[in-house]
């Protein structure tokens, strides 16, 4: 038998469910009050904003019913506590939002008063009430099995960690050392994210056996972390692991993009960096034995107009000491080579011997990395100079 609805209660749920304040209070306030909420991002807070308005309707209709919660409204419960889990949320913080959520929902109800009696006002206590201990409950549950399932497969669990921290899934770093520690495993910090790919474009996505093999020819004994994100491999090193890459990426005919300048709380940052890099790279970025690095990826994120990092940071990523001014003297040689197209021409210019300015040359690749010779690296080179401020 399906309850009817009751007049008043009705006519102050639809008040509530059509002022969409009430959801953005409730999403304000659990950002305000649970700290780890508060760290999330706005793709993270959509989702609470989701769950928040499906909440209040739910818990408004079974009000205005004298209904009760149903197997589907536990399972969904139970669904939203396993992904919390997941994704390393702390089941207090959980349950917390929750209190404050049943708070400012009482308080909208409260405010709409007129034509409410006390006992409709017990009746909300007694839903709230009811709603909250189910779901202490169900959280427990579902916390506790989801910590057992990733405790049981280890290496899908450290894939999953990196799946969250690629998708910036973890609401503070808090969150991930408690859940690295359930896991038994040191996130390296500093660390470099490496994502890479084949050579050859059309093949078949790339498979976590693949990604696991470039991983272990990478690897020093040290946490590390593999996942696929559809045809390339996106693994976390040591930071010293990413100088291997070159010949284990020949070796397999890949390229790569490695980045090493994030914090473990800007994983995402770092992947989508990456990402973008080997998306937009021109041919002759990815030469034999090339693999693009932070430097070359900000570089092309600021010639597609959209640059992550300000121009003296780029410049610094790119030139390195190159920045110092006991070594304008290198910076000169480098300008005077670029504008004048060639070594001869740029010691000319400057009053130098060729073999010279020649030297000077060789000293910037060292400093640098990047050989003002090779077309790519000499762009690079021209634009960091140019933007240096």
């Amino acid at each position: 038998m399906i309850n009817q609805p009751l007049p008043s209660r009705s006519r102050v749920r639809d008040e509530i469910l059509a002022d969409q304040r009430v959801v953005e209070g409730v999403v304000a306030a659990v950002h305000d009050q649970v700290p780890v909420y508060a760290a999330l991002d706005d793709g993270r807070l959509t989702e609470v904003r989701a769950i928040a308005a499906w909440g209040v309707d739910r818990l408004l209709q079974l009000w205005a019913t004298d209904g009760t919660l149903a197997p589907a409204d536990l399972r969904r419960f139970r669904g939203i506590a396993a992904a919390r889990a997941a994704d390393g949320r702390p089941v207090q913080a959980v349950l917390r939002a929750y209190r404050v959520a049943a708070t400012v929902l009482t308080d909208e109800v409260a405010a709409r008063v007129g034509g409410l009696t006390p006992a409709d006002g017990f009746a909300l206590a007694r839903v709230l009430l009811t709603a909250l201990d189910t779901l202490s409950e169900v959280v427990a549950t579902a916390y506790a099995a989801t910590t057992e399932d990733l405790a049981g497969d280890r290496d899908r669990a450290l894939r999953l960690l990196l799946d969250d921290l690629i998708a910036g899934r973890h609401a503070s770093a808090g969150a991930l050392t408690d859940r690295s520690a359930r896991l038994g495993v040191h996130l390296p910090d500093p660390y470099c994210l490496l994502v890479a790919e084949p050579t050859t474009e059309g093949g078949p996505d790339m498979s976590y056996e693949a990604a696991a093999g470039l991983l272990a020819a990478l690897g020093d004994g040290g946490v590390s972390l593999s996942t696929v994100r559809g045809s390339r491999a996106v693994l976390l090193l040591p930071q010293a692991a990413g100088r291997r890459a070159p010949a284990a990426l020949d070796e397999r005919a890949w390229r790569a993009c490695v980045i090493s300048g994030e914090g473990l709380d800007r994983v995402a940052v770092a992947h989508r960096l990456a990402a973008d890099a080997l998306d937009t790279a021109p041919a002759h970025a990815h030469r034999p034995g090339r693999v693009l690095t932070d430097a070359d990826a900000h570089i092309l994120a600021l010639l597609a107009g959209h640059p992550a990092a300000t121009p003296d940071h780029i410049a610094h990523l790119v030139l390195g000491p190159l920045t110092e001014p006991d070594q304008r003297h290198l910076l000169q040689a480098l300008t005077a080579y670029i504008e004048a197209g060639s070594a001869t021409a740029a010691a000319r210019a400057l009053h130098l011997h060729p073999q010279s300015l020649r030297y000077r040359l060789r000293r910037i690749h060292a400093l640098t990395s990047r050989d003002p010779r090779d077309p790519w690296q000499r762009l690079t080179l021209d634009l960091a100079r140019t933007i240096r401020t």
